[in-house]
Order: structure tokens, then sequence, then C-alpha cells
């Protein structure tokens, strides 16, 4: 989804590069092959491995669905399945992101191929979450809770209150900014075509 603003490669970016990479050698696949399968370009492929990219749910779920598994099983943590699923708030593994400058907790299920995803952010005072662009067609849907937020996609600048909400292009580079004093809480759904 998103890249820290330093654009330092994270921990979980770097282990789903290396677990890709493992993947890839152990079905003895090339980048084009994987991609093939995958429906995935090359060129994201090889961002993912090298730890460059956070890549959507759904393209994660490509991934994995490419090596005949799921999410869960893609990242090691196998998941149950039930007739109602419930995504933990408290459950450590939904943490996308967490360092000093923002919080990203996925609050849908990261197992199954969507082309919904909804996240909860936390970003502290003056801090932002900046973010490559997806692919295209992908729009996001930011509504704050508590704080003000400006939100930048491309060249189109907004800003807004508690309540307010914006719907933007995520297939341009785009970032969302704690303007304010006090902590920005706001939820985010990613939609992708």
């Amino acid at each position: 989804m998103a890249t820290p603003a330093d654009n330092q490669p994270d921990n979980t970016s770097l282990t789903l590069g290396n677990r890709v990479i493992e993947l890839r050698k152990k079905h003895h696949l090339t980048l084009d092959q994987l991609s093939s399968a995958s429906g995935v370009s090359r060129s994201m492929l090889s961002q993912i491995e090298r730890g460059q990219a956070n890549p959507t749910l759904t393209v994660t779920f490509r991934i994995a669905q490419a090596f005949g598994m799921n999410i869960g099983e893609l990242i090691d943590q196998p998941w149950a399945s039930s007739n109602i699923e419930i995504v933990h708030g408290e459950d450590k593994s939904n943490l996308f992101r967490s360092d000093k400058e923002c919080q990203i907790k996925t609050l849908s299920p990261l197992h199954i191929e969507k082309s919904v995803e909804f996240y909860e952010l936390r970003i502290a005072p003056r801090a932002s979450l900046t973010s490559a662009p997806h692919f295209e067609g992908t729009k996001e849907l930011l509504t704050v809770t508590s704080g003000c937020a400006k939100v930048i996609s491309g060249e189109s600048i907004c800003e807004l209150r508690d309540g307010d909400s914006a719907h933007y292009r995520a297939d341009l580079s785009h970032s969302i900014e704690n303007c304010g004093d006090c902590e920005l809480i706001c939820y985010l759904v990613v939609t992708s075509p």
C-alpha cells in the first residue's frame, strides 16, 4: 500500500519480498513466469522482491494464488476458515505498519481476494503517509474521525476535518498528511478494478 516517508524498505516489505523469492526459486519460476501466472507486472514483482514496494492485498493475493496458496500461507500465517471471520483489534499481525509516525491496521481479512480493502490509519502530528501509485484504476476513500488531514493525489490537494471524507485516485503518487497538532485518526477504503 504505502512506503515510509524516508523510502527505506520496512521489515514487512522485506519479509514479503524474501518469501516471494524463496517460493519463486522453490517452484523454479522466473520473474516473467511468475508475472504470467499471477497477472502482476514483472517490474512490480521485482520491486516487491527487493522490498521496495508494499503491494495492495489484491496484488498479494494474486501472487499467493500463483503459488497455489492463500495470503495467510504466503506470509506463513495460515488462517482457519469459518462462516464468520473476525479481525481482532488487538491482533498485532493486522498491523501493516507501526512506527513513531504512522500506524496502519488492516481491518479486512488478509487472506481473501477482494477489490476492497479497509484500514485504520493513525498518523502522528505533522507526519505523513506517502504512497507510490497503485494499479491503474485504484481509488481511495478516506474518512477523518479525529484531527485534520491534507490529502494530495497527483496535483490535487484538499484538507479534511472530523467527519469529512475524500475520494481520490490512488493510481497516482498520493499522500495523507497530518496537518494538525493532535494524532490524526482516519479510515481508508482502497478499491481496485
